[in-house]
């Protein structure tokens, strides 16, 4: 347990762990090697049955959310009661924001935020420490930060990453942003986004990469040119925004010309029925492994055997988008080279002709002919890929990161060290 006179900051969590959301448990053990104590509010007990072993390293405590209304209903409204009852103006205030909020967007989640966080508040805060509350995500889990921040008197501020920015409503986005401390997005494209949503709003928005761990993404020793097979690595959720369709048809393509390639996918996700039918529509079923989700050691392992990354992130019609997938990240830094999509923050690490190259979405023979140019040509490949190792060290080094973000916790946070 915390000692109470230390500080604890207090992460809002839309679920934990999550194997798709490995730098947010990353940040958090950072956090602690740096001091700080860190308790965990998570929404939703883990999907997967395995986590990576980062996790098995982080203190923190970790306490959970009734996840539903209806079956926890009677020990949300108790809690809620007893808040009410306890802090009559401050629940009164609460609910008013709750209204506005639901006239905007008329989902009952609204409520939900609201009674989760009166159980936080109630049930799970006292005598925790927590001086600070901090939300990964735009969207529910700093719904819940808001209220629990209104009914509990802390500061709170959030960290938005993609879906949650553009699939959410401005005006609750914006108020959000008013209410909260400070602000933090994973690229220079969400800033200028969030800049441009937040409108006269002056809370201050920072921008802090998602880094990784150099020392576990290690380049090959002096990788030789890649000879056929070629082997090609996707890994990404299998949702609309990743381009799954683009790199499949990609594949067929260069088989259709004659090169001899294997692709390995890794991830899972709401589109796996599609896109394994795609396999087989395709006659990709020799070429294409499809792995499904798989622990860290796994991934490093396809790394280590890959010639080629690729992935075709697009806009989605719901307005979904990434904003610098780390796969990027973990590719350059292992030596395999990449081929992207311009489509939000991506060009921000992939610099086409630099540290990678990079296509127009959903250009399926654009797709095979930056594959095949990178897999073929020895002299720019070794070019891109010392480039690109460079760019990852310079800039996405997660030592680096953590420290500015701790930074900013100590100073806009007041989360000093004990």
């Amino acid at each position: 347990m915390t000692a109470p006179h230390r500080p604890v900051l207090g992460m809002i969590l839309k679920g934990y762990p999550r194997i798709s959301e490995t730098f947010i448990s990353n940040e958090i053990l950072l956090l602690e090697r740096l001091g700080f104590s860190i308790h965990i509010f998570s929404m939703r007990k883990p999907r997967e049955s395995f986590s990576h072993d980062s996790v098995g390293l982080i203190r923190a405590r970790v306490d959970y959310l009734p996840e539903t209304l209806l079956k926890p209903l009677p020990k949300l409204v108790y809690y809620n009661l007893q808040l009410a009852a306890r802090q009559p103006r401050a629940y009164t205030e609460a609910l008013a924001t709750a209204a506005r909020r639901f006239a905007r967007t008329r989902k009952s989640a609204t409520l939900k935020h609201l009674f989760q966080a009166g159980y936080l508040v109630r049930h799970l805060l006292p005598g925790t420490g927590v001086t600070h509350l901090h939300a990964h995500f735009a969207h529910s889990p700093t719904s819940v930060a808001l209220f629990s921040s209104a009914l509990s008197g802390l500061p709170f501020s959030f960290t938005a990453h993609a879906k949650d920015i553009y699939t959410s409503n401005p005006e609750q986005i914006r108020e959000k942003m008013a209410l909260a401390k400070f602000v933090v997005t994973c690229t220079g494209y969400n800033r200028k986004h969030l800049k441009k949503v937040a409108g006269n709003v002056k809370t201050p928005i920072h921008r802090i990469y998602h880094g990784i761990d150099l020392s576990l993404f290690s380049k090959k020793e002096t990788p030789p040119d890649p000879a056929p097979p070629y082997r090609i690595l996707t890994i990404a959720r299998l949702t609309p925004k990743k381009g799954i369709p683009t790199i499949l048809e990609a594949v067929a393509l260069l088989k259709k010309r004659g090169l001899d390639v294997r692709h390995t996918l890794i991830g899972d996700g709401d589109d796996r029925t599609a896109i394994l039918a795609m396999i087989r529509r395709l006659e990709l079923e020799m070429v294409t492994q499809w792995l499904g989700t798989q622990p860290h050691h796994e991934v490093i392992s396809q790394y280590r055997k890959a010639h080629l990354f690729a992935l075709g992130c697009e806009v989605a019609q719901n307005g979904d988008r990434d904003g610098i997938p780390n796969v990027f990240v973990e590719s350059m830094a292992m030596g395999v080279p990449v081929v992207a999509t311009r489509v939000s923050a991506i060009p921000e690490i992939v610099q086409d002709q630099v540290t990678g190259l990079l296509v127009d979405p959903g250009q399926p023979e654009k797709m095979a002919d930056a594959m095949h140019r990178l897999l073929t040509d020895s002299h720019l490949r070794k070019r891109i890929v010392t480039a690109a190792r460079e760019r990852v060290e310079c800039h996405f080094n997660n030592q680096h990161l953590i420290g500015n973000l701790a930074a900013i916790f100590r100073t806009e946070g007041r989360q000093p060290l004990s």
